[in-house]
């Protein structure tokens, strides 16, 4: 059955009712499938423009059955899903990315092994279990170092960056939490991302390579193509295609890597699905990777990937929301996201928008300025 093609008509269900989910359901729509979402949350950002709307809860095992008896191909818009409801879902439903890719990436330890037997390199790091097990980590990383939590943690929840010993026992509250990481402070120049795709029939496809600056762990802007050679840009996507192939990737997967003073590339982070980082893609490319998701879920070709304008992806937070409001002639030059999200947090992703524009330094300094004044003048 994984390796089936399904067909417009068909009904393409979604786990997960946030961003990711809307436009993965909008893209499936235009391409003539229905969509059917399963969120704890009525009419989420994703159930909106779905066809059907289950509310439920990721674990609960009647909604997960009901949308499997409605779907003729299941898949998810985020990683951290209950893995017994998954399991059960992948023998009762068409669940052609399977669980394994998602179990590896919901814990940092596991993940970080998975890469490495992927052949590719990481920051130096250790895992540990104890306040013990971390003094003796930091006396063989050195410090800087980052604590992150191995299982869940997002937008710089769930870590604590240690700059001295002094950090030592208020960075160990995180152990609280279960069995934490460490990994050494990389310097680098810059964070790069990669999208790659792969079908259900082994055919890869990989996006222009993306620079990321974060503000507050969070990201800010997504610049395409990234400001640096093309030698850099080929090792990223060799790289992404790489983990695609040994990790059994079916869909899509979002590659986070630094690269170092020294010109190297190590990955940071893996995500089996869309990625923030990837909306640039709805105007840029040839193809959305929501498309490209859903051309490989159901075994359809792959898209083409061509860069069609150079660009950048700004997000637009809980508290930036209203910018496109106050500076109304941004829409001259971009295309506004909002997501449709019911209560406006600050840090809270609620939009973003998408500049389709040759990049130019003194550009881009007038539009990060915009954002930047509404973060009391704080950069990244």
């Amino acid at each position: 059955m994984a390796k089936q093609t399904i067909f417009p008509n068909a009904t393409i269900g979604i786990i997960g009712g946030g961003q990711l989910g809307r436009y993965m359901a909008v893209s499936a729509k235009q391409m003539g499938y229905r969509a059917a979402v399963l969120d704890p949350v009525t009419q989420s950002p994703c159930g909106q423009v779905a066809d059907t709307e289950i509310t439920a809860a990721y674990s609960d095992l009647d909604g997960i059955r009901q949308l499997a008896e409605i779907s003729d191909v299941v898949t998810y818009e985020f990683e951290n899903i209950d893995y017994d409801a998954l399991n059960q879902l992948k023998e009762e439903a068409n669940l052609p990315q399977g669980s394994e890719l998602l179990l590896l990436t919901q814990n940092r330890e596991t993940e970080k092994k998975g890469i490495v037997d992927a052949g590719c390199e990481v920051a130096p790091y250790r895992i540990i279990h104890d306040e013990k097990e971390l003094e003796d980590a930091v006396d063989v990383l050195g410090l800087p170092a980052v604590l992150k939590t191995c299982r869940g943690g997002y937008d710089g929840k769930g870590q604590y960056v240690i700059k001295e010993k002094g950090q030592l026992q208020e960075a160990a509250a995180l152990l609280t939490h279960g069995t934490c990481i460490l990994e050494s402070w990389v310097p680098f120049q810059m964070e790069l991302s990669v999208i790659v795709t792969r079908s259900i029939h082994g055919e890869i496809a990989v996006f222009p390579v993306a620079e990321n600056i974060h503000k507050h762990n969070i990201l800010f802007q997504s610049i395409v193509p990234a400001r640096v050679d093309e030698s850099i840009q080929e090792k990223a996507k060799v790289l992404a295609t790489t983990l695609a192939e040994k990790l059994g990737l079916v869909g899509t997967l979002a590659v986070e890597l630094f690269l170092t003073n020294d010109g190297e590339l190590l990955v940071n982070e893996l995500a089996p699905r869309p990625h923030n980082s990837g909306h640039y893609t709805l105007d840029l490319c040839e193809t959305s990777q929501f498309e490209q998701h859903v051309r490989a879920i159901c075994g359809l070709p792959l898209g083409g990937t061509a860069l069609l304008s150079e660009g950048m992806m700004v997000n637009l937070l809980g508290d930036e929301v209203d910018i496109p409001l106050e500076h109304p002639e941004l829409l001259k030059e971009a295309k506004l996201y909002l997501y449709g999200k019911h209560e406006v947090k600050e840090g809270r992703k609620m939009g973003h928008m998408t500049f389709m524009k040759q990049l130019d330094d003194e550009w881009m300094t007038n539009i990060t300025k915009i954002w930047t004044e509404r973060d009391g003048g704080n950069g990244k």
